[in-house]
């Protein structure tokens, strides 16, 4: 089959990354039958080469928008100033070649366009100088991300972080699975979700007396927002930060209530008669909010304005053998909703567009629940016990490529953490 390599040209900021050509990215695809480009990333030398290019590696080809090729192919490195050698590239399928190489204070990056024989881009990322430990390993993930851009257009999701709860209490973990540690003592801490800015952690916690809302600030101590008086659960900040939006549960039912995160006053946002209501999900503009309810007589995903007025059910159910349907997730860029059906006694993933409300099941292997978007809106992270013991898995929603992330029995409802604050 033919291949074509098209320049796709958009104007993007690169935010800290150093010697980035501003205004203009250009991006590799391909313009015949949606195929992904080939991808090689050359040896890195240096002590920590080998680990710098292991990494990048497994990011790319996690992002599902590219095929990584072989760390063998017989592609000879450049050397000096001389360009890669764009014939013998083309000959073994490589259509973006990334060059990884020692600078001061980081590594520089480039990205070659073997088609059109040129250097696309050229970037120095600032690493820390103690190699192998989280925050360079974070680093590292940021120039995957970027040379992703470069590729595809969309900026990568290597450089986030999953909080989950396990063994009662929250975890992080990076996006790869790498360095998972737990950010609360051991209890009974349930449903975490970050702050916008990923720099924080709301959650409940089971205790004497009811449930309470905390806050883990990921560089200091965790606070209480809410004191443990009846039932508290499903907390989630609004888009801007500013406010928790969580459910609260008494002897007459569970509502939706909001509370500003530095404490005070709650305000109730929906009016549940007796039924239960729980799972706030917003829109990315704060408008409007999806969330789990009883009022039909069973659970089921509805939406409505941010202040819970209109509420409105999200689809009607496919058949009869549909359980219920909860646990609502609303995509980053608003045009999706994912959320867990029960399917002939299992749940199951499915997503559903907002624009024409076409539901897509995303999964059918064993059980799988509480569904969260990535900062892509591509990928989702979910429970799912397919290995045998539950466990967290990311699934590509338009391939259905699924990965495991945890190995650790029990673990579940996990946030994915934006980028800006991975």
């Amino acid at each position: 089959m033919r291949r074509l390599l098209q320049c796709l040209v958009a104007f993007v900021a690169y935010g800290t990354i150093a010697g980035a050509q501003p205004g203009v990215r250009l991006g590799l695809m391909y313009g015949e039958g949606g195929a992904r480009p080939g991808i090689y990333v050359l040896p890195v030398a240096g002590a920590a080469g080998d680990s710098i290019r292991a990494i990048v590696m497994r990011d790319l080809d996690f992002g599902d928008r590219v095929t990584v090729l072989s760390k063998n192919s017989a592609l000879p490195a450049p050397v000096g100033a001389a360009a890669i050698d764009y014939r013998i590239a083309a000959r073994l399928g490589i259509n973006g070649v990334v060059q990884i190489g020692p600078a001061p204070g980081g590594v520089s990056m480039a990205l070659y366009d073997v088609g059109g024989k040129q250097v696309l881009q050229r970037a120095l990322v600032p690493l820390p100088a103690a190699t192998n430990t989280a925050a360079w390993r974070l680093a590292v993930h940021g120039a995957s991300d970027l040379c992703e851009e470069w590729i595809s257009g969309t900026r990568g999701i290597a450089a986030t972080r999953f909080a989950y709860v396990a063994d009662g209490r929250i975890w992080l973990v990076d996006s790869d699975g790498a360095n998972a540690r737990a950010i609360t003592t051991a209890g009974r801490a349930l449903s975490p979700a970050f702050r916008p800015d990923g720099q924080a952690v709301v959650y409940a916690t089971l205790e004497a007396g009811g449930s309470a809302i905390r806050v883990a600030d990921l560089r200091g101590a965790s606070r209480q927002v809410l004191e443990p008086r009846g039932l508290n659960i499903s907390p989630t900040f609004t888009p801007d930060g500013v406010a928790i939006a969580y459910a609260h549960g008494d002897d007459f039912g569970t509502d939706l209530f909001v509370i500003p995160a530095s404490g005070g006053a709650p305000r109730r946002i929906s009016i549940g008669r007796g039924t239960d209501n729980t799972s706030p999900s917003f829109s990315p503009d704060g408008r409007r909010i999806a969330f789990t309810s009883g009022r039909s007589g069973r659970p089921d995903v509805y939406i409505a304005d941010e202040d819970g007025t209109n509420a409105d059910l999200l689809a009607a159910l496919s058949s009869s053998s549909q359980g219920y349907r909860s646990s609502p997730d609303w995509s980053p860029d608003g045009r999706a909703v994912a959320f867990q059906s029960q399917l002939a006694g299992r749940f199951q993933v499915m997503v559903i567009s907002l624009r024409d409300r076409v539901v897509t099941q995303l999964t059918s292997d064993a059980s799988n629940e509480d569904p969260a978007w990535a900062p892509d809106s591509r990928h989702v992270v979910l429970s799912s016990t397919r290995s045998g013991v539950r466990q967290l898995w990311v699934v590509d929603t338009e391939t259905g490529r699924a990965r495991q992330v945890t190995n650790m029995p029990g673990a579940r409802l996990a946030a994915w953490s934006s980028r800006s604050g991975s």
